[in-house]
């Protein structure tokens, strides 16, 4: 035998046996009548005919911190980060189609509008309950005193209104967080 065995080969580039092998199939090799490999001749044909990115990334070496095409944990971590994505859009959208998962921006607007109603329902119920309240108030003292007593509406409804409005100001500290 005059060169090297592919396993030889193998050991004295770094490559792997079936790397040596595809290297022979594209006539990257020189080889002897035998099958033997040249390794001198091999070696400056290989790396005239080898792309230098494929060279680094078959053989492991090579600077580390370099991320380009010859780097393969940097794609596989993209690759990674890529598919932990698609994931999560997809639980996202069955989540909205089941109705466990609401636009953010609508529940929003919702809950504004929700507190504004329930703001103005209590707003204008001194105005419309006063009257009643003072009515009833002055036939429960007429009828445990058993004098007449009037009333004045206008006077409980002023009352009602301040208090109401001190409840709705305490009220405007709370702070609604969705996330």
């Amino acid at each position: 035998m005059e060169g090297m065995s592919e396993r030889e080969y193998s050991a004295h580039t770094g490559l792997s046996r079936g790397a040596i092998q595809k290297a022979r199939k594209a006539s990257r090799l020189v080889v002897y009548s035998d099958g033997s490999i040249n390794a001198a001749a091999s070696d400056v044909r290989r790396a005239d005919m080898t792309d230098p990115d494929q060279q680094r990334r078959s053989t492991g070496s090579g600077d580390s911190s370099f991320s380009g095409p010859a780097d393969s944990s940097s794609y596989l971590k993209a690759r990674t980060a890529l598919t932990v994505y698609q994931a999560q859009d997809k639980q996202l959208g069955i989540q909205k189609k089941k109705g466990t998962l609401v636009d953010r921006a609508r529940a929003e607007a919702l809950v504004f509008r929700l507190a504004r109603q329930e703001r103005d329902t209590w707003v204008t119920w001194p105005s419309r309950v006063a009257a009643l309240m003072a009515a009833e108030v002055a036939a429960e003292v007429e009828k445990q005193s058993g004098t007449p007593v009037i009333i004045e509406a206008a006077i409980l409804q002023r009352v009602l209104e301040t208090h109401v409005r001190q409840h709705l100001e305490a009220l405007a500290d709370l702070r609604v967080s969705l996330g």
